[in-house]
This record gives C-alpha cells, sequence and structure tokens, in this order.
C-alpha cells in the first residue's frame, strides 16, 4: 500500500534495496501566452496536454492509482480573494502581493494543527503576515484506492507582502523569506518525524499535484477548472516511475521545474552541493544563508534535487535562464563553430558547476520566465508550437493539444529542441525567445572572456585582452601538457629499481604481458575474448589490489549507455586545477586555474605543473613545490610504517588528511597526493628505517578528498595523485570517482617505456595516455555521463568484500554489503609487497615479477571458473565416462 513517507522513510535502505538509487522518467512540457497575458487558455491548454500524455504515466493494480501528475502555474491574486473569506473585504489584492502556501499535512487532527503551528511560527519568524487558512476543495472519490489511502489533507496557507518591503524591487526579498520560512518549516517537520511537505510557497507560482493521472487533476482539484484561475503559463508533468515507489511528494512539478529523463550524475551532484555549503555566500542572503542547509534535501528524487539548486540559484539573483544553462548547458568543449563569447561563458562557469548529466527534458518557470530545455546529449524528446494565437506549447511529443473536435489553432511555427538547446518565454515583455537569443544575451551580460584570460592568467594581474591566454598564463598550461624536461621527476628508473617498484606496488607479469605493453604498443585498452571467470577480491586465494574490491555501476535500463566514439562531441574529458569560486559569487574569483585537456598526466607533465609557476615572468617566491600568487602546488606523501599494521595505516591516513587542511590553509591550491617514496628511501627497509610502505593511492585520495570536506576547505583546493599503482583504466577511474582531478601514472609510464623498442619511448608513452584517456571514455558513457567534471569525485562505484568501517571513513555513500576486509588487512598486504620488492634481484638485474593467473589460468595461480580441471571434468560427464 502506498503511504506518505516524510523523506527520512524514503530514504531506508532495505536489505540490499537502497531507494537512493532509484530515478525516473515522464512526460513533461508547459504552455505559455506569448503576450504574458493571464487568462484560461494556457491552464485548459496544459490540462488538456495531461490528459493526451496520460500513457506516459503508469497505474496501479486498482487501475486508478497513477504515478502522480500535477501543474505548475502563476499565482490568481483575484481567484484567492474571491474563493477565501479571510480575505474577504480586503482592498483588492495585485500580482506579487500575496503568497500561498500549498502544504501536505497529516491526515489525523492533531498532525494537521501541529503542521500549520509550525508554519504560523516560521512565518511569524521571517516577518510574514498570515492572511489566513484554506482548505482546498478537492474530490477523494476521483482517486484509486491506493492513493486515497495515502492522501494528506491538502490546505492553503496565504501570507502578504511584509510591510516592510515593496514592490517591485522587493518582490526577490519576499521570495527569499518565503523560501527561508518553508525551510524552517521542512527542518522541523524532519526532526519530529512529521509528515509534512510543502509542493510551494511563492507570490509567484503555485503548484498543484497529486497521486492521479493527469487527466483527472482537474476534476480532483476543482480549483483548476474555475473560470476566476487565470494564468499566464502552465507547466505540466505526468510521471512514469520506472522503478520508485510513487508518493504524493514525488510527483511533479516540484517548485520551479519538471523534468523527464534520468539525471545519471546526481551522486555527485549532491557531494559537491554538500561540499559547496561551507563556503556559499551572497550578499542578497546574508548571514541567513545557513538557514537553507542542505542545499540538497536528503531523500528527494533526482529531479527534485536538481531543483533544489535551481531554485537556490534563482532565489540568489540568478535568472531561470541563465541557472538552467550553468546546470544543464549545451555541449561547448569540442565545437570549434561556437561563438568565443558563448564558448567564455560556458567556460567561466564550468569550473562553478559540473553538468547534472543525462538524458533530460526539462520545463522550468519563476513566474516571470517559462521556458524548456534539453540536456547536452538530447536523449529525451521535446516538440514544440506556436500558434498564431500567440499560444507556445513544448512537450514530450507532438500533438498533445489536437482537439477532440472542430479546427485548431493556425500554426506559426513547429520543430523540436536540439541537444542543449532551450526555448522560453519572458512574460514580463511578452517575447518569446529562441536558444541563440538566450546565450547571445547570457554571454554579454558579463565580460567572461576577459575573466576566463585573468583566471588562466594570474587573478592578481588581470587582463584586458579580450579572452587570449597571457603568456604567463600559456606557460602554465603548456609546461603540465608539454612537461618540463630535466627536473628530478621524469628521471626513469633503472631496470632494477623499475622492478622494485613493480613489486611494491602490486605489478604482475600479465598486468605487463596482457595490459601496459598492448596499450604502449596500440594505443588501446586491452580486450579479451573471454569474461572473467576469477573469484571476487576477497574471495580470492591471491593478494589482490585494494582497486579490485570495486564494481563499477552502471546506467539503468531506461537510459541507454553514450557511444563515446559516434558521440565524442558531446563528451569531454577536460579538468581544471586550482580554487573553485564560490557558486553564488558574481564576479572574477581570485586564484589560478590550471585547465588540462584530459584527467591523464604524464610523469614530465606533473613536473611541468610542480614547476609551471617558476617559469612565469614573477617568480622570486615560492610556497610549497609551486609559487606565491599563482599555482601553489604541496606534495603530500602517502606513506606509512608497515610493521605497525593497520593502526599504523590509520595513523598515516589521519596525518596525511590533517596536512592537507593545513597545506590548503597556507595558500596551497593544487595538492599532490603521492605513493612515490623519495629516492632516498628506495632503500630495502632494514637499511632505511624511515616510512617507506605505499599507502594505495586510492586510500590516500579518498582519505584527503574526505579530510578537506569535513574542514570546509575542499573547493579551496585540487587534488592530484601520482599513484605507483594506478596502471589501469579501472585504477584511474577509481582515483577520479573518488577526488582526484588528475592522476599521473607514472610508474605505468616508465613500466610502458621500459618494454618499448630503443627510441620509442616517448610515442609508447603517447599510445599508453591515449588507452587511458580512451577507457576512460567509455567508463564514463557506460554510466552515460558525457564530462570528467561530472564524474569527478560521484563515487559511481559499490564495493565487494571491503568492511563498512573502512567505507564509512573514506568511501561514504559507496554500497557495501557484504561487509569484508579493514585496514588491518590492507595493510598487511601493502607489507607483504613492500617485502617482496626487497627480495634479491634476478636475472640480468631484474626480479621476477608474480605471474598470478588473474587473467589466464596457472597451476598455482588464482582460481577460475573454467579451470582445465573444471573443464576436463564436464567433459567426462558429458561423454558419460562416469564419475569424473
Amino acid at each position: 500500500m502506498l503511504t506518505t513517507r516524510t523523506p527520512r522513510e524514503d530514504q531506508t535502505p532495505t536489505g540490499l534495496y537502497d531507494p537512493a538509487y532509484e530515478h525516473d522518467a515522464c512526460g513533461v512540457g508547459f504552455v505559455a501566452d506569448v503576450t504574458g497575458t493571464a487568462g484560461r487558455r494556457a491552464l485548459a491548454a496544459a490540462l488538456r496536454a495531461l490528459d493526451n500524455l496520460v500513457h506516459r504515466g503508469a497505474v496501479g493494480a486498482d487501475a486508478r492509482t497513477s504515478d502522480g501528475a500535477g501543474v505548475l502555474t502563476g499565482v490568481p491574486a483575484g481567484f484567492f480573494q474571491a474563493a477565501t473569506p479571510a480575505l474577504a473585504g480586503r482592498p483588492a489584492l495585485g500580482d506579487g502581493e500575496l503568497a500561498v502556501g500549498v502544504l501536505f499535512l497529516p491526515s489525523e487532527p492533531a498532525g494537521r494543527a501541529r503542521g500549520r503551528a509550525l508554519v504560523e511560527a516560521a512565518l511569524a519568524r521571517q516577518g510574514l503576515p498570515l492572511l489566513g487558512w484554506r482548505d482546498v476543495p478537492v474530490a477523494p472519490e476521483i482517486l484509486g484506492a491506493q492513493a486515497r489511502a495515502a492522501q494528506p489533507a491538502i490546505v492553503h496557507a496565504l501570507a502578504g507582502l511584509p510591510a516592510d518591503l515593496a514592490l517591485p524591487a522587493g518582490a526577490d526579498e519576499f521570495e527569499r523569506r518565503l523560501l527561508l520560512a518553508r525551510r524552517e518549516v521542512e527542518r522541523r517537520a524532519l526532526d519530529e518525524d512529521l509528515a509534512l511537505y510543502v509542493p510551494s510557497f511563492s507570490a509567484r507560482t503555485l503548484v498543484y499535484k497529486g497521486l492521479l493521472a493527469g487527466g483527472d487533476l482537474a476534476a480532483f482539484y476543482p480549483d483548476l477548472a474555475d473560470p476566476r484561475y487565470v494564468t499566464a503559463f502552465a507547466v505540466f508533468h505526468q510521471r512514469y516511475s520506472t522503478n520508485t515507489l510513487p508518493t504524493w511528494q514525488l510527483a511533479q512539478p516540484f517548485r520551479l521545474l519538471a523534468h523527464n529523463g534520468e539525471i545519471n550524475t546526481v551522486q555527485g551532484n549532491r557531494r559537491w552541493m554538500a561540499a559547496r555549503e561551507p563556503g556559499l555566500s551572497s550578499p542578497a542572503w546574508g548571514d541567513r544563508l545557513a538557514d537553507l542547509r542542505p542545499i540538497v534535501q536528503p531523500g528527494g528524487s533526482d529531479s527534485a534535487s536538481l531543483d533544489n539548486v535551481l531554485e537556490l540559484l534563482v532565489r540568489s539573483g540568478r535568472d531561470p535562464l541563465e541557472a538552467t544553462a550553468l546546470l544543464v548547458g549545451e555541449a561547448w568543449e569540442g565545437r570549434a563553430d561556437l561563438d568565443p563569447h558563448r564558448r567564455a561563458f560556458y567556460a567561466y562557469h564550468a569550473p562553478l558547476m559540473e553538468p547534472w548529466d543525462g538524458p533530460a527534458a526539462l520545463a522550468f518557470a519563476d513566474g516571470r520566465v517559462v521556458g524548456a530545455a534539453l540536456d547536452r546529449n538530447g536523449l529525451r524528446p521535446a516538440r514544440y508550437r506556436l500558434t498564431a494565437d500567440d499560444l507556445l506549447v513544448v512537450a514530450s511529443e507532438a500533438g498533445v493539444l489536437e482537439p477532440a473536435g472542430g479546427e485548431p489553432a493556425a500554426v506559426l511555427e513547429a520543430g523540436r529542441l536540439g541537444p542543449g538547446r532551450m526555448i522560453a518565454v519572458d512574460l514580463a515583455r511578452g517575447r518569446l525567445l529562441r536558444h541563440d537569443d538566450i546565450l547571445g544575451d547570457l554571454a554579454a551580460r558579463r565580460p567572461y572572456r576577459a575573466w576566463v584570460a585573468a583566471r588562466e592568467a594570474d587573478g592578481s594581474k588581470g587582463t584586458e585582452d579580450g579572452g587570449r591566454r597571457t603568456e604567463e598564463a600559456a606557460s602554465v598550461g603548456d609546461a603540465v601538457s608539454n612537461g618540463a624536461a630535466g627536473t628530478a621527476v621524469c628521471r626513469l628508473p633503472s631496470a632494477v629499481s623499475l622492478a622494485r617498484e613493480q613489486r611494491r606496488h602490486g605489478y604482475t607479469a600479465e598486468d605487463l604481458r596482457l595490459v601496459l605493453t598492448p596499450m604502449g604498443a596500440e594505443g588501446h585498452d586491452a580486450v579479451w575474448s573471454m569474461g572473467d571467470d576469477a573469484p571476487p577480491a576477497v574471495l580470492s586465494a591471491q593478494p589482490r589490489p585494494l582497486a579490485d574490491y570495486f564494481r563499477q555501476r552502471f546506467a539503468q535500463v531506461t537510459n541507454p549507455p553514450i557511444d563515446p566514439l559516434r558521440e565524442r562531441l558531446v563528451m569531454a574529458l577536460d579538468v581544471a586545477l586550482g580554487p573553485r569560486a564560490g557558486l553564488l559569487d558574481d564576479g572574477l574569483a581570485p586564484g589560478w586555474l590550471v585547465h588540462l585537456p584530459s584527467p591523464v598526466l604524464t610523469p614530465a607533465g606533473l613536473a611541468g605543473l610542480r614547476d609551471g609557476r617558476r617559469r612565469t615572468a614573477d617568480s622570486s617566491k615560492t610556497t610549497g613545490d609551486g609559487g606565491e600568487g599563482g599555482v601553489q602546488v604541496v606534495t603530500l606523501p602517502a606513506l606509512f610504517d608497515a610493521d605497525g599494521g593497520g593502526e599504523s595505516l590509520a595513523s598515516a591516513l589521519a596525518a596525511l588528511q590533517a596536512a592537507g587542511v593545513r597545506a590548503v590553509d597556507g595558500g596551497a591550491t593544487i595538492l599532490i597526493v603521492s605513493n612515490r617514496a623519495p629516492d632516498d628511501q628506495l632503500l630495502p627497509s632494514a637499511v632505511c628505517r624511515l616510512p617507506s610502505t605505499p599507502v594505495p593511492a586510492l586510500l590516500a585520495v579518498a582519505a584527503v578528498h574526505r579530510g578537506l570536506i569535513a574542514a570546509g576547505r575542499r573547493l579551496a583546493a585540487e587534488v592530484v595523485a601520482e599513484a605507483g599503482d594506478a596502471w589501469t583504466v579501472h585504477h584511474l577511474a577509481l582515483l577520479l570517482a573518488y577526488g582526484a582531478a588528475a592522476v599521473c601514472p607514472w610508474l605505468g609510464c616508465a613500466s610502458v617505456r621500459a618494454a618499448a623498442p630503443d627510441g620509442d619511448g616517448d610515442a609508447a608513452e603517447r599510445r599508453y595516455v591515449a588507452a587511458l584517456e580512451e577507457g576512460l571514455l567509455k567508463v564514463l558513457s557506460k554510466m552515460g555521463i558525457s564530462t570528467m567534471r561530472s564524474y569527478h569525485g560521484s563515487g559511481l562505484f559499490e564495493a565487494l568484500g571491503l568492511g563498512r568501517e573502512v567505507v564509512d571513513a573514506y568511501f561514504p555513500g559507496t554500497p557495501s554489503p557484504l561487509g569484508g576486509i579493514g585496514l588491518a588487512e590492507i595493510a598487511a598486504e601493502a607489507r607483504a609487497r613492500q617485502e617482496a620488492s626487497e627480495a634479491p634481484a634476478g636475472g640480468k638485474g631484474r626480479a621476477a615479477l608474480p605471474d598470478r593467473g588473474f587473467v589466464r589460468f596457472r597451476r598455482d595461480g588464482e582460481r577460475h571458473a573454467y579451470a582445465p580441471t573444471v573443464v576436463r571434468a564436464l567433459q567426462a560427464v558429458a561423454a558419460g565416462d562416469g564419475d569424473p
């Protein structure tokens, strides 16, 4: 039976089922009078469109309960004044003077009373006069049995414009106070475990929604059929929940948008929003921003989370068109034909917000602007029609307004939205806005080309070059991309030290022969004809790298994976290193950003990053490994004393976290987490007692990432991994998913160079890097993600055989249903690798690497489901030779 759940209840996992990973796909659109005139046409047309989109939803076993439907309209102040006795006798309320809060309250009297009390107290604290309450007329007989059993009490709270505000100047502040009041109500209801939900509370927009089919919406809510209910626009939504349990509050629209599709990056988006919260600031909010936390409310769907962030941006001063372009913009990275001003707009905002990526069609409105947008892939349909009577219709499919009888209005224009494109109506000015006009206006609002150039140069100097990179900025980026020859970190290990390092970091003979050598020779990730029939790492009899305890997640069935070859234009691997500006900042942020076309760094590229700032004009002072006033780089050694076991590893990780926070507080903007021992620590531990055992790079990076988040410093610096134990695509994907913005697989590069024919080392390394980049694109595409910026820090893996204490401390939010090993076992395996690396070398100065048979069967190696003994036994049974 369906019930009205609180967000806290919605997020409770049951066994192996976790609702946090559920999504939805639906029918969506809007109707607007292009002249901005409020009337009945837009709402009537939207209701008719919903009726024609009923097939986009689903119904329950009672044949009546649907996944949900709703509309988002303007606030008809005249209707409410006429329909609410508490407002009778008052002077006529104009547009923007009346705010209507829609509340879903508990059905029992005590719960309803408590919910009203919370609203009244919150409004009073914000200085918002409560003008009265209104029980919303409803027709429960319209509902199915399941929906009726879960039906909340639906009421309207009517609030007036505060005496200290005047329109139009005070309209935005009115909306901000209403949001603060709503968040207080939601927070207190959650604390009290009160089943209360606020679909909307605004003086500009109003939501009617429920657990019913779109065609029944007006019958359930008689308000919508009242001729006095007038609006210039109506956003509509018919929900189809692919694998979510339908509830009243998950019906759409939400406060500003309605969404059709899935947001594959939502886990990473939510995590980065939480990391941003400590640094958020805005003159519009002052010290009140803390009252909005958490920005993304727990327990919401992916659509609800996007709506939370869109609402924050709009209430903080951005119009919905700019906010939507920031969140769900077009693919711009690989387009040579894109207008340079528009490119600068996207480039400036890229470090502020990663794309909310996935197949999405959005309809949105804030009462002043109504519009629709597609994601950068364009994998959801959005058709539009402009009629001769000034009605714009955008919907998930064509023909939603074909009348049952009579002639339709003449169509002046019809078409579809392309990938990443928008269409909108400026209701205040009565104008139709097309995508190129919208982006042209957005790009012209600020000097984005100059800001991007200044940000990639020394931010303290600024630039007026109209977007050209300065010589100083170019020297940093070029040093990273091309390397800085002659630096100490570029020196290749000798044959003896290379073999020792390979054993220290867990390489096997198979890794060299079957993985690295083909990648260096062919430039592609290695592919085999058979699947993986080896046991999971936690059940293996052989020592396995920490990365083997993780499995990649895939996009859900309603979302096709991206083809990274045919759809290369929408995909991007570029990353930016350095401090991120605050999401609500309006202007050039201080500090440098180093833009990289790929997150894969060669040893020479990493040396360029360390040495890049010294190559600029202002290089008299340095901080850490980099320069003051520009790219300030600090290296954090990730080494520990393996003799101390798990306790020593835990202490090393805690010290690493503390060192990261101290470095950022000292001005570091890039932290290189390195498990590469300095040359003077490459001696056997019997000779050198300094901590020399590498911490697994994945564990070290995740610890630093989590430590910075906990300290509220994550956006002040970026993390780079110098990882000896990262040489495959899977290894790099994990490091990027758990906090690293770039990875230098230095030992993999050295191994590829050593295996290449004489004179081919540089080319082999380039092919190896190309293979890693190609593999990363495949990883992104299987999740339906287009950009590395959206994948970075997302944690889109599950753990198999990793203990809960390790997951909670360093990989929070990662599913690990089986439990498993802890820091003691991880430290023991690291110690075993260290001891193996200290064994005497053999044969021409090289020590033989173990051949553990992870890929191909070896008699003394890993067990396989299709081992020769198993196959022979099956053949014997099939041949009838008796007991095998």
